[in-house]
């Protein structure tokens, strides 16, 4: 039994670290294969090797000359920087007067907001859309960023974070002479930084990466977002899959560069979490 301890205690230790390395090459492969296969020239797409024997920016410069790819790109840019703008602005205003200002039927509301998240937004489709179509905003930004402007979800995790702060420092803030908006843009907002950092890569990867309501709210070639023109350019390029993948690993870029600059005040919150414990 002694001669099999240190074994066991070896195997112990070693296991975990197996099946999370098992696990992120289970995650990352993918990631790689698509960049590397955009690299790719026709003829060694279906190669085994995962490096380009000839590596080629052709697949870059044949999106952006010959498609409405950075047409599409900039449409879903514009879309999702300013409703991730708006959500973090007008979710976090309601968070903080359903948390800390209290006025009659406050409950009520806010149990009226959170009902709307039990409605699938497949049933809000057909009135979204009468209601556009009446109005003019089919086939404009406003027609496609209306119904994400504020979430009722957003308004549930600020309310959420914005309850743990104490009141005696927003009323610190308001003996310092702030009215009540800015002791919310300067005593509330700087203390959910982690929520606001979370809202917002959330946020901006739904609408990033959304394609139900776009699809039917775009009609034009023109106004189209990334995922309605990149699911069209499939079909059109066939087996091309290196243009494709090219697309694909362009459409990752925002996506990482705002979780860049967002992850570093969730970990910054945790922490702190950690250290008031």
């Amino acid at each position: 039994m002694s001669e099999f301890g240190p074994v066991r205690g070896r195997f112990a230790r070693t296991w975990p670290h197996v099946v999370l390395v098992a696990g992120i090459l289970t995650v990352v492969f993918p990631f790689l294969w698509m960049f590397a296969t955009s690299f790719k020239q026709g003829a060694d797409i279906y190669s085994i090797g995962l490096i380009p024997k000839q590596p080629t920016l052709r697949n870059f410069a044949h999106l952006l000359e010959n498609t409405m790819y950075p047409r599409w790109f900039l449409n879903s840019l514009i879309i999702a920087a300013i409703v991730t703008a708006s959500e973090l602005f007008f979710d976090s205003m309601a968070g903080y007067a359903l948390a800390k200002l209290p006025f009659p039927g406050r409950n009520v509301v806010f149990i009226l907001i959170l009902s709307t998240l039990m409605i699938p937004t497949e049933m809000l489709i057909i009135p979204w859309f009468l209601m556009f179509t009446k109005t003019g905003w089919i086939d404009t930004y406003w027609g496609v960023m209306l119904p994400g402007l504020i979430s009722a979800f957003g308004v549930f995790l600020m309310r959420q974070f914005l309850q743990g702060i104490p009141d005696d420092l927003l009323n610190a803030g308001r003996i310092d002479g702030l009215n009540e908006f800015g002791v919310w843009w300067h005593v509330a907002l700087p203390n959910i930084r982690p929520a606001l950092g979370a809202l917002a890569i959330l946020v901006f990867l739904g609408n990033w990466n959304a394609y139900l309501w776009p699809v039917i709210a775009i009609e034009s070639a023109k106004m189209r977002t990334l995922p309605v023109g990149m699911s069209l350019f499939s079909g059109e390029a066939g087996s091309e899959w290196q243009l494709i993948m090219a697309a694909a690993t362009l459409a990752v870029i925002p996506v990482m560069v705002v979780y860049a600059m967002f992850q570093r005040q969730i970990v910054e919150g945790v922490a702190l979490t950690g250290m008031k414990g």
